[in-house]
């Protein structure tokens, strides 16, 4: 089943075609250098000179830093997307897809986001900012708990009296001290145990 939520288009501010080989070329050299010198520290003319193409060129295919920033941003948290919704696949119940979620983001962003500084940055600003990347993740991971929530209902796991839209906005917001950069830093030491607390509590509230 496909519930249907507007997606924030994680492209904003990229132009020209998005398979065109220059443009991941930029990306890369960009990632590259925000590693050595940071994201604030870096100007548009830093990357142009560092993939040796001129400022005009690179903003034949972004209109800024940011949305470079945006297009690696994007890239880190597809990662994490595609690993959660192969987790879910796995599960045979609403119970388990619902648990396998939010594991494997928790587990998959820890992993990317703390391993290099450069996409923690990134994350953070992005979650923070409120960028088309972050806002557009977490509409898709939203999308796939709606489905797991009405599987849920449908097999008679999941109670039916709240409203759908609430009950999934209630817990995208418990679930944030897991997914958010900047709270899952802090949150780091007690997991996976106080991650798997929350996710109990949701679930007994989640039953019929």
């Amino acid at each position: 089943m496909t519930t249907d939520i507007s997606h924030p288009d994680p492209a904003a501010g990229q132009r020209g075609p998005a398979d065109h080989a220059i443009r991941q070329q930029i990306i890369d050299a960009a990632d590259a250098h925000f590693a050595r010198f940071g994201y604030g520290k870096t100007t548009v003319a830093d990357l142009a000179k560092a993939v040796g193409f001129s400022k005009a060129y690179i903003y034949k295919f972004f209109e800024s830093k940011q949305a470079i920033g945006e297009a690696i941003c994007a890239q880190c948290l597809d990662k994490i997307m595609v690993a959660a919704l192969a987790a879910v696949d796995e599960a045979r119940t609403p119970t388990e897809k619902f648990r396998r979620l939010f594991s494997a983001i928790t587990t998959k962003s820890t992993e990317l986001l703390f391993q290099e500084k450069l996409l923690y940055d990134l994350a953070a600003n992005s979650a923070t900012e409120q960028w088309p990347s972050a806002l557009g993740y977490l509409a898709r991971v939203e999308t796939t708990l709606r489905e797991i929530i009405l599987l849920g209902r449908e097999t008679g796991e999941f109670e039916r009296k709240t409203p759908i839209d609430e009950t999934c906005s209630a817990i995208m917001l418990a679930m944030q001290p897991f997914m958010h950069p900047l709270l899952l830093e802090f949150n780091l030491d007690g997991l996976p145990e106080s991650q798997t607390r929350v996710i109990n509590l949701i679930l007994r509230s989640l039953a019929p």
